[in-house]
């Protein structure tokens, strides 16, 4: 099971720092409604720019953190609760707008990974 929760935080931080700081200026099939990048995105979902900062720095700390946790056993628990937090909140937005469920399959990959790896 360690060998399995390993892989699930690898997916799960290289994964988010990729969409945070790889791909935040390109366009996507998962994006939320029709937008492109991510500032769209959120702009879709009503949110605020500053709010996008503050959810960006956050997944990027946390992913960052779940690979510190392959050296630091203590952070990978509360990591994880906090990255599910964060992406049970990426689900309701793609609820919220009606997106299809092609559109959410990311998030909610990520939050199921997430609590494989906090219960774990």
């Amino acid at each position: 099971m360690e060998y399995i929760r390993s892989i699930a935080q690898l997916i799960i931080a290289l994964g988010i720092l990729n969409v945070w700081l790889l791909r935040f200026n390109k366009t996507t099939v998962y994006r939320g409604g029709a937008a492109k990048n991510m500032r769209e995105e959120f702009a879709t979902y009503g949110l605020p720019v500053w709010f996008m900062w503050v959810v960006g720095g956050l997944k990027v700390l946390l992913a960052l953190s779940l690979l510190a946790s392959f050296w630091r056993p203590e952070l990978m628990r509360p990591t994880a609760i906090g990255m599910a937090i964060l992406m049970l909140g990426a689900v309701g937005m793609h609820i919220k707008i009606g997106d299809a469920f092609k559109k959410t399959i990311p998030a909610l990959s990520v939050l199921i990974l997430s609590l494989l790896v906090a219960v774990n």
